[in-house]
């Protein structure tokens, strides 16, 4: 398989079991040995994890059991052939989270939120990866009177900080989102994402990851966040999917619902040697009527719709499109990449 010396990543988190806010789960557990075998058997060279996906059950353990653990796991990713893009907190699942994690009311829930972080600290560098994602999930609030949202952004700094001290070779990107779970988010943009890095005690290490759905969530277009991000040196790694309108995060298969959607977005990675920069990760998952022999479609979809969009951007006729940009003849280049997209020019 050609890739165009791209490099692809997948969070064990997309092979699940198809349940969703109303129904159970359709489709029966995978082992986490067997995902490794679908990484492998699909193309994908790297593992995206939240801290609990490293290590379960880590608020029950001792620092050294996590490392021990840690270090472990980084063994039999070096086994597959695999290595960890980035690792992750998950602090929207714990009860001490209910009212946010960083940005709680509760001082008691803001240590744990520190606490749980230096702990995914000590997983990343054990899995020996300098790379963590931020994904602020429950910073927000259902009703604006209930936080102050000026000092919120003060409490993510302090938090942030405290992550930046505690692993001094660590590099964090935020991953913003508008909405869901929170009603109202505190880091809704890209835009957001950056300059609440500009504020912390290293901007340096300090950078963003776009997700393709939470950007059309906003009402904005995926590849135009992505162009920002580029533009401050600031795009890290992608999550690249589709979605479906303004509704719930669908976490579509790439190009399922858009594709010239799709193929803006390659255009802008590939024009601007995305490959040099970061991994492409996928965030799909299968829809719940898809049956469980057949449930990794969207992860072999996603992957070979890329690098097929990449060959598209690379044999787009430049020349052309310079022609009818300098003409202003816009409406001739919509026909130009519609047409190209078509295999037609």
């Amino acid at each position: 398989m050609e890739k165009y010396g791209y490099k692809f990543s997948f969070g064990p988190w997309n092979i699940h079991e198809g349940a969703d806010p109303f129904g159970p789960p359709v489709r029966p557990t995978v082992a986490f040995d067997k995902k490794l075998e679908a990484y492998q058997r699909l193309g994908f060279d790297a593992v995206q994890f939240h801290d609990d996906d490293a290590v379960p059950n880590l608020d029950d353990k001792r620092p050294d059991q996590i490392v021990q653990e840690a270090r472990a796991l980084k063994q039999r990713l070096d086994a597959a052939g695999l290595v960890a893009e980035f690792v992750a907190p998950r602090l929207w699942e714990h009860p001490m989270t209910i009212d946010g994690a960083y940005t709680a009311n509760d001082p008691a829930a803001r240590t744990y939120a520190r606490e749980r972080s230096r702990k995914m600290l000590d997983i990343a560098q054990s899995l020996e990866t300098g790379f963590v994602v931020l994904w602020l999930a429950r910073e927000g609030t259902y009703m604006r009177e209930a936080k102050d949202a000026a000092r919120a952004v003060d409490l993510l700094v302090e938090a942030i900080d405290d992550m930046l001290a505690y692993a001094p070779g660590i590099r964090i990107a935020i991953e913003p989102k508008p909405n869901e779970p929170m009603d109202i988010s505190y880091i809704p943009t890209i835009g957001h994402a950056v300059a609440l890095g500009l504020k912390t005690r290293s901007p340096e290490r300090m950078g963003v990851l776009v997700e393709s759905a939470h950007a059309i969530l906003a009402g904005l277009d995926p590849a135009d966040e992505m162009a920002f991000g580029l533009a401050y040196d600031k795009l890290w790694s992608v999550h690249l999917n589709d979605q479906n309108g303004l509704k719930f995060d669908q976490d579509r298969s790439f190009g399922a619902v858009n594709l010239r959607r799709a193929f803006d977005q390659v255009l802008v990675l590939d024009d601007h040697r995305f490959w040099e920069r970061g991994m492409v990760g996928l965030d799909v998952k299968a829809v719940r009527t898809q049956k469980a022999e057949a449930a990794e479609k969207h992860l072999s979809n996603s992957l070979e719709l890329f690098l097929w969009l990449v060959e598209r951007v690379r044999s787009l006729d430049r020349s052309a499109m310079r022609q009818l940009i300098e003409a202003r003849d816009y409406e001739e280049l919509d026909r130009l990449i519609l047409s190209h997209l078509m295999g037609r020019a």
